[in-house]
């Protein structure tokens, strides 16, 4: 199988050293508008260049990695589906949810399989958690609790272009609540606040933030976000039912310290990066992803990442509002 990817960033060359260890993969094609960037992923991994995503399309490709910035993401799923090619993009699908719309409403009817990339549904965890929530093993839910915490806020640049914490980080929360208990977010409320860089404040995000979310059956579902945790990355997700509760993420490269006597769990080194916290979930992805390029459907289509967009949507404006938000309220405006 062959692979092409555009964009060879920080994310790309991580995909393009994934892909390269793949079983399932013969070559990879790479192409960068910053033609160095291209040039050392092709000598570090055997791949060819291509000097445009043209070019890249043209070289005989059986699928195709967007990790290019997001600003691009819109065009360049469209000149896949074009070429009949499979797309894997990176989230989101466009900057915008107008964007969005749009580029779902050009591709529906292709019979082009597209793969949005939300790592956590590959993630063991995670996997295991919604098999227990769907086959019934915790009773009814009444509680799920999300937490996403970065040890440290990305560039002011990245902050500034990135629509805000809501649609850039709390957007994984938003999509594996709906993964993994399988119902729909029906409202939110949410509040932040900035005690960090000031950075985050001058482009008008917070860089800590709480929501609720009112599921279609009545669970709650509270996320929290920040941009500052000084002992690692956190990733987790607590699933309470009437009859049982479990935890993703519970495991001894926890960033969290148990202050109770004589505890001494967790007792490995943290995560401090979200490369290091799912590198086999990011496997797991594009292995699912060269079996989609073979035939089997996508795992995440466009239609889920929309859906935990409208999501980040409405908490953003119920942020900056100070009030409840429902998810019709957003897509209506």
């Amino acid at each position: 199988m062959r692979i092409g990817i555009l964009g060879l960033g920080r994310i790309g060359a991580f995909h393009a050293e994934t892909l390269s260890g793949l079983d399932a993969v013969d070559s990879l094609v790479v192409a960068d508008p910053f033609a160095d960037a291209a040039k050392a992923a092709a000598e570090r991994f055997g791949a060819e260049v291509a000097d445009s995503p043209e070019a890249l399309l043209a070289a005989g490709v059986d699928g195709i990695v967007v990790a290019a910035a997001t600003d691009a993401h819109p065009a360049l799923i469209r000149a896949g589906v074009a070429a009949g090619v499979p797309v894997f993009c990176e989230k989101p699908v466009a900057r915008t949810m107008r964007e969005g719309v749009e580029v779902l409403r050009a591709v529906r009817d292709a019979d082009v399989p597209i793969q949005i990339g939300y790592n956590r549904r590959f993630d063991a965890g995670f996997v295991a958690a919604r098999a227990a929530v769907r086959g019934g093993e915790l009773g009814t839910l009444h509680t799920v609790r999300s937490t996403t915490l970065d040890p440290a806020p990305p560039p002011a640049a990245y902050v500034a272009a990135s629509g805000g914490i809501f649609r850039d980080c709390s957007v994984h929360d938003f999509d594996i609540i709906r993964w993994v208990t399988g119902r729909e977010v029906t409202e939110v409320y949410a509040v932040g606040g900035n005690r960090g860089a000031d950075f985050i404040r001058q482009a008008g995000d917070a860089d800590t933030t709480g929501a609720v979310l009112t599921l279609d059956d009545g669970t709650l579902a509270v996320v929290s976000n920040s941009r500052h945790n000084g002992r690692g990355y956190d990733v987790r997700m607590e699933i309470h039912g009437f009859r049982d509760s479990i935890a993703v993420g519970l495991e001894d490269k926890l960033p969290l310290r148990s202050v109770e006597p004589g505890v001494t769990f967790p007792a490995g080194t943290p995560h401090d990066f979200f490369m290091d916290r799912f590198t086999a979930a990011y496997r797991a992805e594009l292995t699912a992803f060269t079996e989609v390029v073979a035939g089997t459907p996508s795992p995440c289509t466009i239609e889920d990442a929309l859906e935990a967009g409208w999501i980040a949507e409405a908490c953003t404006l119920s942020l900056h509002e100070h009030r409840p938000v429902t998810i019709a309220e957003v897509r209506g405006a």
